[in-house]
């Protein structure tokens, strides 16, 4: 059976006190099962507060699922956020999570997940157990059930479409677990929805959820900047892109358009229906890309006055690790304009055309098989230095035959001294990618030109030293010195400075 958080009276009390509180911070942290209803609620539903002696509290949903609860149909457990991690067993888990999602034990065994991760299946068993309360098998089709939850509530799609879209092998098969699970037919919940009309609709909307507080101005700035036409774009408050999602062989290529969504910590998902066979996958890539499981009250606490000009800044991520790997050796020593530019050229020369409803976008990034093949001369032929070029061929080369994963990465010191053995790709660009692609929490920058001007007196040594007091979160420490500093705050570095 999944774990039960409440084994000792106080956390049981704490647990509830954080359950009547609805704060949004514990959102996706726990989950509440009720007793007198056998349903189970994220901490932040909105119905009347259960009494203490019928609360039973879980660390995930799947494990309160295996206790013979159902999801709560009002609060949607399955909108809950994730959990960012910052250590190396957490790491383990967002990776293996990752590769579900993506549909890796649909075809593979669990003892081949664990052998992808470089980790011994027993380890593996306990790390899902005393983080999910589930083995890694319990968890994946747990996620098909929630995920085939959400688009029964939030599109028309038919029953066979969303069967396929959550992984399941046939539509029997996801009719028998959906019945056993939740104790009501797939078309038992459709029918409660206002439409109960299947479609083919050219898109489909869903919700993802996120912790406050959250800085959308400067976020949607920051990607703003860097937008390369022809693949993405943000118009008000919405960010346009194309996106390409590779499984099972298969390449499906579409786009997506996000809105935050006010007064709520939710955004407005549309995904184009091209993708909808991928969907966990394309949720799963923007929750990367904005940042969405963030804890901003633990990165607050350890960052301290750092943070306070802005509380809500995100750590800016991606959709896909290959790209942004290619976009981060373009960047080097110009000018951010210059080097979307050159993303731009890069991709309206060597990109997949695509149609969309939106002018302007109509490319999607080149993949790393592609530009392998090309020559130097070609790739210089945009404008790039012959040292660019060799650092992305290179990079493609190693990336289309298997050798370097740049999106699942695991041992983060590993993946950044393999990216460092490529020519041109110093520690700087490595780490940023780190950052960036792999959601990394606790890289930090310490040889960077504006980082050592916020830090004159001191070394790029004693300003690694003096970083370690930002742990495990220094990669958000980066950004605030990059973009969040005041005047005060610089008289708090000065102090720093003399600490060290």
């Amino acid at each position: 059976m999944g774990a039960i958080l409440h084994l000792m009276d106080t956390a049981n009390t704490a647990y509830y006190a954080a359950l009547l509180s609805r704060d949004r911070k514990f959102d996706g942290r726990f989950f509440v099962g009720v007793s007198s209803t056998k349903i189970y609620c994220r901490p932040i539903c909105t119905v009347r507060t259960p009494k203490l002696e019928n609360c039973s509290f879980y660390p995930s949903a799947v494990a309160a699922e295996l206790n013979g609860y159902r999801p709560c149909l009002k609060c949607r457990p399955e909108l809950a956020p994730g959990l960012s991690p910052i250590d190396a067993s957490g790491r383990y888990v967002q990776v293996a999570v990752k590769l579900i999602e993506s549909g890796f034990l649909s075809d593979h065994s669990c003892e081949e997940l664990a052998a992808r991760l470089g980790i011994s299946d027993r380890h593996l068993r306990r790390t899902f157990a005393e983080q999910f309360g589930a083995s890694p098998i319990e968890f994946a089709q747990s996620q098909r059930l929630l995920q085939a939850k959400r688009l029964l509530t939030d599109t028309d799609i038919s029953l066979a479409e969303i069967a396929l879209a959550a992984g399941f092998g046939s539509l029997r098969r996801f009719n028998e677990l959906f019945r056993e699970h939740y104790r009501l037919t797939p078309s038992d919940l459709r029918s409660q929805r206002r439409s109960g009309k299947a479609i083919a609709p050219s898109s489909l909307t869903l919700r993802l959820a996120y912790r406050p507080s959250y800085d959308w101005d400067w976020m949607l700035d920051f990607l703003r900047i860097r937008a390369v036409d022809g693949i993405e774009k943000i118009i008000d408050n919405t960010y346009i892109r194309t996106l390409c999602v590779t499984q099972s062989g298969i390449a499906h290529l579409g786009w997506i358009r996000i809105t935050p969504m006010p007064n709520k910590s939710q955004i407005s998902v549309e995904i184009s229906a091209s993708l909808l066979r991928v969907v966990p996958e394309v949720l799963l890539r923007v929750r990367r890309l904005f940042d969405l499981d963030a804890m901003p009250e633990q990165i607050a606490a350890a960052l301290g006055s750092l943070s306070a000009v802005r509380p809500g800044l995100r750590l800016p991520g991606s959709v896909s690790g290959f790209e942004f790997a290619v976009r981060a050796i373009l960047e080097q020593q110009i000018s951010t304009k210059a080097a979307a530019t050159l993303a731009s050229r890069f991709t309206e020369r060597f990109g997949v055309s695509i149609e969309t409803p939106f002018e302007g976008i109509r490319y999607i990034f080149p993949d790393a098989a592609s530009i392998a093949t090309l020559s130097i001369e070609a790739l210089r032929s945009i404008g790039m230095t012959a040292k660019r070029a060799v650092s992305i061929q290179s990079l493609s080369a190693l990336t289309a035959e298997g050798k370097l994963d740049l999106d699942y990465v695991v041992d983060i010191d590993r993946g950044i001294e393999t990216l460092t053995e490529l020519p041109g790709i110093g520690l700087w660009t490595a780490t940023y990618i780190a950052m960036r692609a792999w959601s990394w929490a606790d890289a930090f920058l310490h040889t960077d030109y504006v980082i050592r001007q916020r830090f004159p007196m001191l070394s790029p040594k004693q300003i690694q030293k003096l970083a370690e007091r930002w742990r495990p979160w220094r990669s958000y420490a980066v950004f605030h010195l990059w973009h969040g500093v005041s005047e005060d705050q610089l008289k708090i570095e000065q102090m720093l400075e003399k600490e060290c």
